[in-house]
């Protein structure tokens, strides 16, 4: 809508005056400080609408959804990143300078209430949703556990917690990242917000890169606080970050159990996997968390083994099979055995060949410097971009119909570089996204494999 003016603003309508009003005093609040939020414009006399600043479409969830896709993020999608943590270093430090906490909705800080709820939040609504058995009273010593791990006193903290600070919360305006959904803000440590950014299920963020974020976020950090002499220690601050990373996936997994299996959203149910999946990459990890959390790290594994724990609203992969074929040209295209009469082909030598450099010859498309070659080159991460969108829309179809196979195949000259890793992230990527059967065959590599 547009105001007298004539600029466009965005009109909210709350259900809940004191959620309302915690977003427009936190919104005022950190605007009259430079910060990057939205101005809230006007305001109803009883609380229950608004209107404020309209920040266009983008937000940093489709700014970076090459990275988020193939798990190779391009230079830009690093630096929008990493802009956006030492923004939020400021948020979390400056915002929280003369700043009123009676008026935080629900609560005024992250105590050891508020964290309890959030780990019952996963027990009820998403572990139980997943009909395991589990031992309640193990499950309660862990929590009992993590607990003392990440509930500082209030009074020890003396900075803002976004809380839900994730790529989807973020609007990009002119390149520059703007804060939005901060009204369940409170005080608490900001291990908390770095967790939720960089470990979002969806946002695909692979722990190296994760690791050059946290230095740039942790550099801006102390940057910041030292106008109040108060620097954090960067050892102490790191050490305590995984209970933090675990603290939030369970909460995140809550959320999920609760709009996926309650509320009955596709796309919570679709997150499922990826916050299993960091559970599992985290305490493998980290051997101190295992010895921390014994039966949540054995829980982890328990889901991970479970056949589906997203719901009955995904897709079922049923008796699917898709063949992923690597092939050369001059050797002609693969037979397809199913008697379906062949799938997809995709042609790679529109790609950057790293067979013509000595260096690469004798390798494959599986060996690292080939990977880091094509992936610093780009093009074939922009060409797979495409494949996915195709494919993924082909294999949905054929398990809501009930087909049982499907063939993809890629070639390039020799058969043995750029169809390789095509070949090789597909059949990966698919498995991994839809659970289905993948048969993967490198032709004239004499690799044979299946995902299943």
């Amino acid at each position: 809508m547009t105001d007298e003016t004539g600029r466009t603003v965005i009109r909210v309508e709350g259900t809940n005056r004191d959620e309302n009003r915690a977003f427009i005093y936190m919104s005022r609040h950190f605007a009259s400080m430079g910060l990057p939020v939205p101005q809230v414009l006007w305001v109803s006399e009883d609380e229950m609408n608004y209107t404020q600043e309209d920040l266009g479409d983008t937000i940093l969830f489709d700014a970076i959804r090459h990275g988020r896709e193939t798990g190779c993020f391009l230079p830009e999608e690093r630096t929008l990143l990493e802009r956006t943590l030492r923004a939020l270093a400021h948020v979390q430090v400056e915002g929280a300078r003369d700043f009123d906490w009676s008026v935080c909705f629900p609560v005024p800080a992250m105590d050891e209430r508020s964290i309890r709820w959030d780990l019952n939040y996963f027990k009820y609504c998403f572990l139980k949703g997943t009909k395991l058995e589990f031992s309640e009273p193990l499950l309660e010593d862990d929590f009992d556990r993590l607990v003392q791990a990440v509930g500082l006193q209030p009074s020890a903290v003396s900075t803002f917690l976004y809380r839900d600070c994730q790529s989807r919360n973020v609007m990009l305006k002119d390149g520059q990242p703007y804060f939005i959904d901060f009204q369940g803000g409170r005080r608490g440590p900001t291990q908390y917000d770095v967790a939720s950014f960089l470990w979002q299920a969806k946002a695909n963020i692979p722990q190296s890169l994760r690791d050059e974020l946290i230095e740039a976020y942790l550099d801006e950090l102390a940057a910041v606080c030292r106008q109040s002499s108060v620097v954090p220690d960067k050892d102490a601050w790191k050490a305590a970050l995984p209970h933090f990373v675990l603290f939030r996936t369970l909460q995140v997994l809550g959320a999920y159990g609760y709009r996926g299996y309650f509320e009955r959203k596709r796309h919570f149910l679709e997150s499922i996997p990826g916050a299993l999946k960091n559970l599992r990459e985290l305490f493998a990890a980290h051997a101190s968390l295992r010895d921390s959390y014994p039966y949540l790290a054995a829980l982890s594994e328990m889901l991970g083994a479970k056949p589906d724990t997203s719901g009955s609203m995904r897709p079922d992969p049923g008796s699917l099979t898709v063949t992923v074929y690597s092939f050369s040209f001059k050797r002609g295209l693969p037979a397809d055995e199913s008697g379906n009469g062949g799938g997809y082909v995709f042609d790679c030598r529109s790609t950057h060949n790293p067979g013509k450099y000595d260096e690469y010859k004798t390798l494959t498309g599986l060996d690292q410097p080939v990977i880091d070659f094509l992936e610093k080159d780009g093009e074939i991460l922009t060409f797979l971009e495409s494949v996915y969108k195709l494919v993924d829309h082909h294999v949905e179809r054929f398990m809501e119909r009930g087909f049982t196979h499907l063939q993809v195949a890629f070639g390039c000259t020799g058969g043995q570089h750029r169809s390789v890793y095509s070949a090789e992230h597909l059949a990966q990527h698919l498995h991994a996204k839809y659970g289905v059967r993948v048969h993967l065959i490198h032709r004239e590599r004499g690799i044979d494999r299946i995902f299943a």
